[in-house]
């Protein structure tokens, strides 16, 4: 059963990281949090490679799945409340526009809507080495009040797995929007 507050919207851009989306979908809908998920055409690509699953899969952990290519949808509106914005995987292109207030697919304008809104905008960059133009375009997402939380792995939790890995990069996005998990354990906390 999913609650009435406003949904979490989800989007996945064309970057390697497909299962960290998939985790912290799972979790939200665990946690019985409604989500609108946005599935670019990179990231179904990427989602294909890295899961052998396709966009339809995800389709058992969301409320509402929006096409890409629909600007109409509700949430590319600044008067249709959420409780935040994830972008995870999200690609150096996507970064990109975001940055530059580029709103040509429904992802970047849903994001642009959260940085006008000032509402709360996670990106979740899946790249490495970070080039300077990149660095740059993240460096004004986060002052423009996004969350840039970089999909760096805790060794110091000691992960048996990627799996473990994955978990911990879900609890962190899910820490970011405050929702309740028990993906990961926190330095020497005991708790998340």
């Amino acid at each position: 059963m999913v609650t009435e507050k406003p949904p979490i919207i989800v989007g996945m851009s064309g970057a390697s990281g497909a299962p960290i989306a998939l985790r912290v979908l799972q979790a939200l809908h665990d946690a019985h949090v409604a989500v609108s998920l946005v599935v670019s055409e990179g990231a179904r690509a990427v989602l294909r490679a890295e899961t052998d699953l396709d966009e339809e899969a995800l389709r058992a952990w969301a409320t509402h799945v929006y096409s890409d290519r629909d600007l109409a949808a509700p949430i590319a509106s600044g008067s249709v409340p959420t409780r935040g914005m994830v972008v995870v995987p999200c690609s150096s292109n996507t970064v990109a526009k975001i940055a530059l207030g580029l709103g040509d697919t429904l992802l970047t304008r849903a994001a642009a809507v959260h940085l006008k809104e000032r509402r709360r905008l996670i990106v979740v960059p899946r790249e490495t080495p970070l080039s300077t133009t990149l660095l740059r375009h993240l460096t004004t997402l986060s002052e423009l009040g996004a969350v840039v939380l970089v999909a760096s792995p805790a060794y110091y939790l000691r992960p048996k797995s990627v799996e473990e890995t994955t978990d911990y990069l879900a609890g962190k996005v899910l820490d970011h929007l405050g929702v309740a998990h028990q993906l990961y354990r926190g330095w020497k906390a005991g708790t998340t």
